[in-house]
């Protein structure tokens, strides 16, 4: 028994320490991505780097709340907290209170503080899906008492995430969904359905929008637009290639200076490419196959349905959109407008994945209780 807890309290110890190497290597790259862009906005090179500090600063409160505060109290309050993280997100979309970034209603701003309810909603969500799947497991033959109401759950947060709209997260999290139910092991002719029914569904959204349908042709070929819609992924290629073996060196990127947008969010892994090279980003990826594996096989050890569904969920989530951000950023998929988890510059973000990482050290220091 005693060596269980210590393989659990290891691979605990071990999962902390990549997410917390991972946000040091972001604090380095938000400054020296963000430096020019900052001090010609700004007038301050560290602008951005001093407010993800500040975002940490909260990040880590989260990361003790969710950490100490008993998980009884997170799966008794699991849906209403789900409920008044979905409130929040659709109230980016009242005028007084909403922001429209980038064509997006993303962000809601009270009382002068601004945040990204939908990443808020992301946590919550995966929390109320592991107290949803332990409640329902017994039943989880049962189409009418199990798989349906969690489909009205998923299908709520999507339409919500549409509307915004914000089709990455929504791709992410439906896909967490699916393979949470897998390891739920539901009727696997209810997931062949689900996912089958979703190919026109997700056909249908490409289509009846047109940025969408743009984003899958300059996919295809970026070079057929290299001044308008294409500029973005060739100037995150250029980054790459850029860097060769070893790098240009830290701080010393040539595509910050006003040629790669989103240089410190979406594509800040470009900029780690030119600067580290070939070297640098494997071991970046490292990293995030170590945070999969860790948390993973940590997950594995709890014991509770709601702690082991919840950390699974958390661990896909970010493993997904860390894939999803990397092969954006090579050029592997159409742009989705995915930051890059615990790197990448993001207030609400950063807090959201720390809470995230906070509550799975809570059910691995409490799994024998």
């Amino acid at each position: 028994m005693a060596v269980v807890i210590d393989k659990l309290k290891s691979d605990m110890r071990k999962f902390l320490l990549v997410a917390v190497s991972l946000t040091l290597i972001g604090l380095i790259f938000i400054y020296s991505s963000s430096s020019v862009f900052a001090l010609e906005k700004f007038g301050n090179s560290a602008f951005f780097l001093k407010k993800q500090l500040t975002y940490l600063f909260l990040g880590i409160v989260g990361f003790f709340v969710f950490a100490l505060v008993p998980k009884e109290f997170w799966k008794k309050y699991a849906s209403l907290f789900f409920l008044g993280s979905v409130f929040l997100t659709l109230l980016t979309f009242v005028p007084q209170l909403g922001l429209r970034c980038h064509g997006s209603n993303r962000w809601l701003s009270i009382a002068g503080f601004s945040f990204q309810p939908s990443e808020v909603l992301k946590l919550f969500l995966l929390i109320y899906l592991g107290y949803f799947l332990e409640k329902k497991q017994q039943v989880s033959g049962s189409f009418i008492n199990s798989y349906l109401p969690y489909l009205f759950v998923l299908g709520i947060t999507s339409l919500v995430l549409l509307k915004q709209p914000d089709f990455g997260s929504m791709v992410t999290i439906f896909t967490t969904s699916v393979i949470l139910l897998f390891v739920a092991e539901f009727n696997l002719i209810y997931l062949f359905m689900t996912v089958l029914l979703m190919i026109p569904a997700g056909v249908y959204l490409i289509l009846t929008k047109s940025y969408r349908l743009n984003r899958i042709l300059i996919f295809l070929n970026p070079w057929s637009d290299p001044q308008g819609k294409g500029f973005q992924i060739i100037q995150s290629l250029i980054a790459i290639g850029s860097g060769s073996v070893w790098g240009l060196g830290i701080s010393n990127s040539k595509q910050k200076f006003f040629y790669l947008p989103m240089q410190h969010t979406d594509f800040i892994f470009s900029i780690i490419a030119e600067e580290t090279g070939f070297v640098g980003s494997c071991i970046v990826v490292l990293f995030y196959f170590l945070l999969c594996f860790y948390g993973l096989r940590l997950a594995l050890q709890l014991k509770g349905g709601f702690e082991f569904f919840t950390s699974i969920g958390f661990v896909v989530f970010i493993s997904l959109q860390s894939v999803i951000n990397l092969m954006v950023t090579t050029g592997l998929v159409p742009t989705k407008g995915l930051s890059l988890p615990f790197v990448s510059y993001g207030g609400t973000a950063i807090i959201s994945l720390f809470c995230m990482i906070g509550l799975i050290t809570n059910f691995a220091k409490n799994n024998d209780i």
